[in-house]
């Protein structure tokens, strides 16, 4: 493929969307770890049983299996809602269809939430709010038996091949995506907003970092938010571009697409069986002969040789905190999966401050609080993604722009006039302690509170 046919074929996937007449409407994904409360493995013929007796219950549609025969994706066609399997099947994720109302999508989210816990329960099992599945070192972590989970799996565990290629750590946890669970909400963008809100949100990560964390490993005992660098020092962050945040400010659509030519494609399709490879930039991937890589043939994996197609393109997968896709909406994926009581503060702040966005441009172009120390947006993420805040930010200031931005958020969600910013409240909270989840779970675990009472507090609506 030639430069300017790879340029228009980006262009055409990931910029012309945009352009089109959209409402304005919100997606959302709620990850959440299913855990057996006694302690022991979940069982996947249990889990999977269960979903079979949601999917009857509430006329859900099959829309794929696993290599034997289990349902493991199911969508309702009236509202698009989905429920399905991410990674593992201990980690369950419900999927709103597109509405432009949070109150609405919250009602159905519960109804699907209460019916999936009455059926759980029985079992002494049990869905919880957490970023970490808190039994992630004694479930199975087996990925999905299915074409997309087997080759992600086999490609994060690679990493060891790949070590001395760049000047970055892998950890050694290579089956994170079986036990970690994120909320993600999925907004329209317009081009005009387009730079501006990836530039914008990109600012606001560290801030996000400090409100949202819930994701504590005991492997990684500095990060409240382990979640993000689990995926950042992964093979999903060979190339750094393919994951995290974007470093330099965006000045134009050309430029966007340039930085998408320099991320990694590191899997696509032959013969409905997937192939996987060391990660090679998209500028360079189309240029190649022939590309080497790796597929399972049912039994083993076998090594293969292909040459580049431009189908190719949509296998490009990665992993941006704001990522735009291709249905011309912008994915914002740092958050980790928040306390069921909380499930809907991810969607209503990101929902509210996009529709101030001059406000919260404003706001943090001007930020002396985080913004005046020397640090990059990236830097200060990850420090504000950890326990112990640093020394130089000033306490009474951070819970000051974090009161200003939820306040933004608040004013967007009272402009959408659908009653939606009572969703913020929890934040209000936290901002003021300056605390989130995790911090909260680390704290009473260390006075001796036994985990198992905040499987179930984050269980609780």
């Amino acid at each position: 493929m030639k430069i300017y046919d790879l340029d228009e074929a980006l262009y055409n996937k990931y910029i012309a969307p945009t352009k089109k007449d959209r409402g304005a409407s919100i997606g959302i994904e709620i990850e959440m770890p299913v855990v057996d409360i006694s302690g022991k493995a979940v069982d996947e013929a249990t889990v999977l049983s269960i979903a079979d007796r949601f999917r009857e219950h509430f006329r859900f549609e099959i829309t794929n299996s696993d290599d034997n025969g289990n349902v493991n994706s199911m969508t309702h066609e009236e509202t698009g809602d989905n429920l399905s399997f991410d990674c593992s099947y201990s980690n369950l994720e419900l999927s709103m269809g597109k509405s432009d109302d949070l109150n609405i999508l919250h009602k159905r989210f519960l109804k699907y939430y209460n019916y999936l816990q009455e059926l759980f329960r029985p079992f002494g099992y049990t869905l919880t709010g957490m970023g970490i599945n808190p039994h992630y070192n004694i479930n199975t972590n087996r990925p999905v038996p299915n074409e997309r989970y087997r080759m992600l799996y086999h490609y994060l565990h690679s990493y060891r091949r790949y070590e001395g290629d760049i000047g970055r750590h892998f950890h050694d946890r290579p089956d994170f995506g079986t036990f970690t669970s994120a909320s993600q909400v999925q907004l329209d963008v317009s081009h005009d907003d387009l730079i501006e809100t990836l530039n914008v949100f990109t600012l606001l990560e560290p801030y996000k970092a400090l409100l949202f964390a819930n994701s504590y490993l005991p492997e990684f005992p500095d990060y409240l938010c382990a979640r993000n660098m689990l995926w950042e020092h992964s093979m999903q962050g060979y190339n750094p571009h393919n994951i995290g945040m974007f470093t330099d400010k965006l000045h134009s659509v050309d430029e966007l697409i340039e930085y998408i030519k320099s991320q990694s494609i590191y899997c696509t399709m032959r013969d409905g069986k997937y192939i996987d490879f060391k990660p090679v930039s998209v500028r360079d991937y189309f240029e190649l002969e022939k590309v080497s890589g790796e597929y399972f043939d049912g039994s083993s994996y076998r090594s293969t040789t292909f040459s580049p197609e431009c189908c190719d393109l949509q296998y490009l997968r990665t992993f941006k905190f704001e990522d735009l896709t291709f249905r011309g909406t912008i994915e914002y994926r740092s958050s980790c999966c928040q306390p069921i009581s909380d499930v809907m503060t991810v969607a209503a702040f990101h929902t509210g401050l996009s529709i101030k966005l001059d406000e919260l441009k404003e706001l943090l172009d001007k930020d002396r609080v985080i913004y005046s120390h020397g640090y990059s947006p990236a830097e200060l993420q990850d420090m504000l993604s950890k326990r112990e805040l640093p020394k130089f930010l000033d306490r009474d200031g951070l819970r000051s722009q974090l009161e200003a931005i939820l306040d933004i958020a608040a004013s967007g969600l009272k402009e959408r006039a659908k009653n939606e910013e009572h969703f913020l409240a929890p934040l209000y909270d936290r901002a003021e302690k300056l605390t989130n989840p995790a911090k909260e779970m680390l704290e009473g675990l260390e006075q001796g509170i036994p985990m198992t009472q905040f499987i179930e507090k984050y269980s609780r609506i």
